[in-house]
């Protein structure tokens, strides 16, 4: 299996056209997003995307972990770490409004995520990835940044 790891930004009138339009820029939109937690099966491969290549028909099921932040105002982040094995890996999300912060939050939680398995599991690589931006209620009503790391396939209802 493929895990593909892609952000995305969105502005909209509303918080949820916000959320889609990061979706559409990390390229999920069209499918319905099952969120699971944080394991990354052991024959998973994780891929670091620009944007997530087609998953298959429009309104599929796809499993998903995501870091999600929306605001009218200010600065906004999401950050989603990873690591893998060999053997099973892990992801731990963060979101908030400094760029910074939320990185080393979402590290920590690895950190303590692969501390608790550590007399089960061998880590060989981790990666972060962030995406921020800054919302502008003058300009537009919401803004949201999306990480999400799409599993798969997209499986039909």
């Amino acid at each position: 299996m493929r895990i593909h790891v892609a952000s995305g930004v969105g502005r909209g009138p509303t918080e949820t056209a916000a959320y889609d339009a990061a979706l559409a820029d990390a390229g999920v939109h069209n499918y319905n997003l099952v969120v699971v937690s944080s394991v990354v099966p052991a024959d998973a491969t994780v891929i670091d995307v620009e944007r997530v290549p087609d998953r298959g028909p429009a309104g599929g099921r796809l499993a998903a972990v995501q870091a999600l932040a929306t605001a009218r105002t200010g600065p906004l982040a999401a950050a989603l770490a990873w690591a893998i094995g060999p053997g099973p890996g892990l992801f731990y999300e963060a979101a908030g409004t400094d760029a910074d912060a939320v990185r080393e939050e979402a590290l920590e939680g690895l950190a303590a995520g692969r501390a608790l398995r550590a007399d089960e599991w061998t880590f060989a690589d981790e990666r972060v990835r962030v995406e921020r931006a800054d919302a502008d209620a003058t300009r537009d009503a919401h803004a949201a940044v999306a990480v999400v790391a799409a599993y798969g396939e997209a499986e039909p209802w």
